[in-house]
Formats: structure tokens, sequence, C-alpha cells
């Protein structure tokens, strides 16, 4: 099996796995850790809150696993939550992240600014603004709209690691990339043609 999808109750999995069905990739859904040890390529999506879903990837005994295979070098997709989860915390909870990569996730808060008026959740199609083009955005334009559906968005220590931004009122972060790790606020399954065409990059990164 060369992709699988984490399983650890945190939604949308079957959602993730039919797009990369779409476009001729197969992707286990699994938490089973010798099926996750022997695959090329790893993907953490997620819904849901913080603490919840990353107390449940630690009840299943997934972390250890996860953070063997990303030392191996195997590419690592996280998706929405699952970017979340890459970093030390998140103001959405108590439970410490996966610190995978430097820094916290936070919640958008426009009170007293030029951007009061804009809602949270930040949801619906929104652009990329590319800062590194990450191997997984190969023939995506810039601007290119993704769909979003988050209150909550990651604030990395490191600048380098940022690989696109997206304008909601202020920018933030929707996109990282350090070495084999990838990460995704947007929702690339939601995200129709050019969508695909993220995960089908990610797909080849594996073979």
């Amino acid at each position: 099996m060369s992709l699988v999808i984490v399983d650890y109750g945190a939604g949308n999995l079957r959602s993730v796995q039919k797009a990369f069905q779409q476009v001729g990739l197969a992707a286990e859904i699994t938490r089973d850790k010798a099926t996750i040890r022997g695959a090329k390529g790893i993907v953490l999506p997620g819904v849901g809150s913080f603490d919840a879903a990353i107390g449940e990837l630690r009840g299943f005994g997934l972390e250890a696993v996860i953070e063997e295979a990303i030392a191996l070098g195997k590419p690592f997709l996280g998706i929405c939550l699952g970017m979340q989860h890459l970093f030390e915390a998140s103001a959405e909870g108590k439970q410490k992240g996966l610190a995978l990569l430097r820094g916290q996730v936070k919640k958008f808060n426009f009170s007293g600014t030029p951007w009061s008026g804009q809602s949270i959740p930040h949801m619906g199609w929104n652009r990329l603004l590319f800062k590194r083009k990450a191997p997984i955005f190969e023939g995506i334009d810039e601007g290119t709209m993704m769909y979003f559906a988050h209150s909550y968005y990651a604030d990395p220590t490191d600048e380098q690691i940022v690989a696109a931004r997206t304008d909601y009122g202020p920018e933030f972060v929707s996109s990282v990339w350090k070495d084999n790790i990838f990460g995704l606020q947007f929702h690339p399954e939601k995200s129709g043609e050019q969508g695909l065409h993220i995960l089908r990059n990610f797909g080849r990164l594996c073979s």
C-alpha cells in the first residue's frame, strides 16, 4: 500500500480517500501501526476540536508511528486539523501538539481591527499566495482558489517553513512545508480539480 490515511476518528476520512481514488491513487484508511510503517506516504486529515482529536491519536498509540515515518523521510501530508496538530500547541485546547514544527495555533480575532466584520469561522473559497512553492503545488497557479473551513490557523515560529498564505483581512498561513512534511489548512478534497491536482502531486512524491 503506497498511501495510508491515518484513522484517529477525526472525520472526513472517506472524502479524502475518495479524492485520492479520483486521481487513481489507492489510499487505505487505517490505524494499524504495521500498515502505517509499511506505507510510502502518510496523510493525516481531520475536522473537529484540537484536544479531542490529538487525544484520540495518542490513545491509539499513533504518535510515535507518525514521528518514526517522518524521521525516515516518508512524505507526510496534514490537512486542516491534521496540519494544526503538527505544531506545539493550540489556543483551542490544552493538549500538546505533535511538535514536529515549532509554533502555535491561534484563533482568528478581528475585534478592534479594520476587519471586525469578517465572519468566524472562515468558510468558503479563498486564494493561495505562494511564499515558497512546495512540490505539491507544481502546476498550481498563484491566486488559485481553495476551499477553507476553520476558526484557527497556524502561526509558525520559523517563517522559512511557510509555503503559502491566504488573505482573510490580514494574511494567515494556509500551507507549510519542511523537508518531507507538508501541511494544508484548506481542504484539497473539497477544492475541485485544483485540489485533486495537489493530491496527485503528493501521490507522485510517494511513488
